[in-house]
């Protein structure tokens, strides 16, 4: 019997700009620029973002509503849209739900896998709590344990591990470097490329 297949994906650069580096160009803060492409180390990142806002005097409330602002790459919402059709869709991220509400609106809510935060206060970000440490590479564990095929896209270091957990990983919009650096994963810089690719995966993995 083949395994029904799920799609996996994260969302900043995968489907909507970065979500930091857009707080960093309309709140001027350049230092908040810096993204898991040049810090893998996660909890070391966002140590650095937590004690660069609070001197910044740039409280949850004001970056909030510059990602009102922000819309989806162009193409991302049919895209998306198009991968719903074809089968359950999760979006599996490193950003906050207090971060990500508003961008998943703009596609229709698929469901949302990420971390919360933690304000003090004076509503600046005090913490921010990891729904699960390793959480991208077990999630998919255990939807492959369900019983599914689960195809991953992501863009970046903090990807890899569940592209390599998937049955079958993808980039889509990744630097040149990462995209080489990992050349085990088919790299696409646009969602045309690579729905045309997954449409012949989902007719391969339907013919075994």
């Amino acid at each position: 019997m083949t395994k029904p297949i799920l799609y996996i994906l994260d969302l900043e650069s995968t489907l909507t700009p970065e979500i930091w580096v857009t707080v960093s160009q309309k709140s001027g803060v350049q230092d908040l620029r810096v993204t898991t492409r040049d810090i893998p180390d996660y909890n070391a990142l966002m140590r650095m973002r937590i004690e660069i806002c609070r001197k910044n005097n740039l409280a949850l409330t004001r970056i909030q509503e510059i990602i009102k602002t922000i819309e989806p790459l162009p193409g991302a919402i049919d895209f998306l849209s198009h991968l719903k059709s074809q089968g359950p869709v999760i979006i599996l991220s490193d950003t906050f739900y207090q971060f990500a509400t508003p961008l998943i609106k703009k596609f229709d809510f698929p469901a949302l896998f990420c971390h919360s935060l933690s304000t003090d206060k004076e509503g600046f970000i005090a913490d921010f709590h990891l729904r699960k440490d390793g959480g991208k590479r077990e999630a998919v564990a255990a939807l492959k344990g369900l019983g599914f095929y689960v195809v991953a896209i992501g863009d970046s270091h903090n990807d890899t591990a569940m592209l390599f957990e998937a049955d079958k990983g993808f980039f889509i919009h990744a630097p040149e470097t990462i995209a080489k650096e990992f050349p085990q994963f088919p790299s696409f810089t646009s969602y045309q490329e690579l729905r045309k690719s997954l449409e012949e995966l989902a007719f391969e993995n339907a013919q075994a």
